[in-house]
């Protein structure tokens, strides 16, 4: 496991931790607030209610959307190159045989996710 994946799992149990908390708080506020509400039978306290309720429920999705957020990179394919230094593929003492506008062009379509076909300039089309 390399120290990315660590951080990533520490980070990960501290956010659900967090949001635990927050919901196991927010139920205790709202068994509060629903007790007041009915002793004080006035519309803002029942409107506060209505808001701690709708909060907690928001937790709720959030903590949901971080396990899918965590299924997502545990499950992201390795894809040669791209992902470090350590992944399957790495290329070294790569060679582009073109011009800077071929080089520009090329690195453009990278930026823009296309596919690069490259066509280097030979010296018959070659401008100056």
């Amino acid at each position: 496991m390399s120290i990315d994946e660590k951080d990533l799992g520490d980070d990960y149990e501290f956010a659900r931790k967090q949001y635990y908390d927050l919901a196991e708080k927010g139920t205790e506020a709202i068994d509060l607030m629903m007790e007041l509400a009915k002793n004080l039978e006035h519309p803002r306290a029942y409107e506060v209610l209505g808001t701690l309720m709708k909060q907690n429920s928001e937790v709720a999705e959030k903590l949901m959307e971080l396990q899918k957020k965590k299924k997502d990179i545990d499950t992201k394919p390795i894809q040669p190159g791209l992902n470090g230094p350590d992944s399957a593929g790495n290329t070294t003492n790569n060679l582009f045989i073109g011009s800077t506008a071929d080089l520009q062009k090329a690195l453009q379509q990278i930026n823009d996710g296309e596919t690069i076909e490259h066509k280097p300039t030979t010296p018959s089309n070659r401008t100056i």
